[in-house]
């Protein structure tokens, strides 16, 4: 398993059998995917201007699962929504079988010199030694993405948790891939850290994920502080706060959630 995905050309890609899911060991993680989709709207960026627009949010809607027994096929389609000198908005409609799987919309954004005010409120994320052993997701009958993965976790109760992860293998094959695009290839995986209840109860599958960055994460390891939160209808609520391996806050992400009990 060299990557999670292939590049077969500028806008088709080949899913590595690394990216099956956790709800079905058919259908692909869609964490990963949401990684790729930040990496083709970087290689979009810098195909078209040098001038260091920077992401700053995305936000994907989620339409289906992805059989990849299947096809293990997926391409993207880029436009830009919103041209601009120093902020634009890009449209990632990724088609799996000739249908659109998930669609995201990326804020661009010139940077600026403001390193004397940066700082966070957050609060301070506990260390992996902290947590204590390797605990992985799914346990030993854990496949396809989540097992591989290098976690650590604890949870002070019932839908608040924290974890550190680190993707054992690369977003794509023999390609360089930024920071940021490498982090977002794990963060929809925060849906499983502290759940509420027991995924025997229920499943929960996101139907989006939007994520704020605004600063480019350091080191190997993405930390998570996580909170879920479920109403009396049938929709959640997955809140994260992100860091980097220093330690330091560098985005957050929001998932709405589709609570179906079993």
């Amino acid at each position: 398993m060299p990557a999670y995905f292939q590049r077969l050309s500028s806008e088709r890609f080949r899913i590595d059998d690394a990216v099956r899911g956790s709800w079905s060991p058919n259908d692909a993680h869609i964490a990963p995917v949401l990684g790729l989709i930040a990496h083709i709207v970087e290689c979009h960026r810098d195909h078209r201007r040098s001038d260091g627009l920077q992401l700053g949010r995305i936000a994907y809607d989620i339409f289906g699962t992805m059989d990849t027994t299947v096809s293990d096929i997926i391409d993207a389609d880029v436009r830009i929504v919103r041209p601009g000198r120093t902020i634009e908005l890009v449209e990632v409609a990724l088609t799996h079988r000739d249908r659109i799987s998930v669609l995201a919309h990326a804020w661009l954004m010139h940077p600026y010199e403001t390193a004397h005010l940066a700082g966070s409120g957050a609060p301070p994320m506990p260390s992996r030694d902290a947590m204590g052993a390797e605990s992985p997701m799914a346990g030993d009958k854990s496949f396809g993405f989540v097992s591989t993965i290098d976690m650590h976790r604890m949870s002070d109760k019932p839908g608040h948790g924290w974890a550190w992860m680190r993707p054992h293998l690369p977003l794509l094959e023999g390609e360089p891939v930024s920071a940021t695009a490498r982090a977002l290839g794990v963060v929809d995986v925060a849906n499983g850290v502290g759940p509420l209840i027991h995924p025997k109860l229920a499943t929960y599958p996101n139907i989006d994920l939007t994520a704020h960055v605004f600063a480019e994460p350091k080191g190997q390891w993405i930390g998570f502080e996580t909170t879920a939160s479920f109403g009396p209808t049938g929709m959640g609520l997955t809140s994260s706060m992100l860091y980097d391996e220093e330690g330091t806050p560098f985005g957050g992400i929001h998932q709405m959630n589709t609570v179906r009990p079993r």
